[in-house]
């Protein structure tokens, strides 16, 4: 009787630990795809912060790596930025500001120091649940 119950006593917590993880992942995966959403269907990211072919295309391999925009505004605005950055976790932004930075970015439309971004970034203010779900996303890729 003591083998079976020194059995358990190993294996239900693994079994847990498992269930546990495999909730977590599901999880995971159903935030990067509601980020994923919000980026590329609502807010529509890629439009200034992906390259784009001569042909108007979207360069696949540098999704929101950054870009140098295709249009300018007729008169000067101050403020205004021809280049949109890189916004993937292995930028050189996301390095200054981390998850909780751009989360706050979303949520606030202001950077760490309090600052807003320059035009044509628009004020975005996400709930926190967006805003978690678009850093979720924009830190999957690669």
């Amino acid at each position: 009787m003591q083998k079976p119950i020194r059995l358990l006593t190993r294996v239900v917590p693994v079994l847990v630990t498992l269930t546990t993880l495999a909730l977590f992942a599901q999880d995971q995966d159903a935030k990067i795809a509601r980020g994923k959403y919000i980026a590329e269907e609502v807010a529509r990211c890629q439009e200034c912060h992906t390259p784009r072919l001569m042909t108007g295309e979207l360069v696949m391999s540098a999704w929101f790596k950054g870009a140098t925009l295709a249009y300018a505004p007729v008169d000067k605005i101050n403020g205004w930025h021809q280049k949109s950055p890189d916004i993937t976790s292995t930028s050189a932004l996301w390095s200054r500001w981390g998850d909780d930075g751009m989360v706050s970015f979303l949520e606030t439309a202001k950077n760490p120091r309090g600052g807003t971004a320059g035009l044509p970034m628009p004020p975005y203010k996400m709930s926190h649940e967006d805003a978690v779900a678009v850093v979720a996303y924009l830190k999957s890729l690669k």
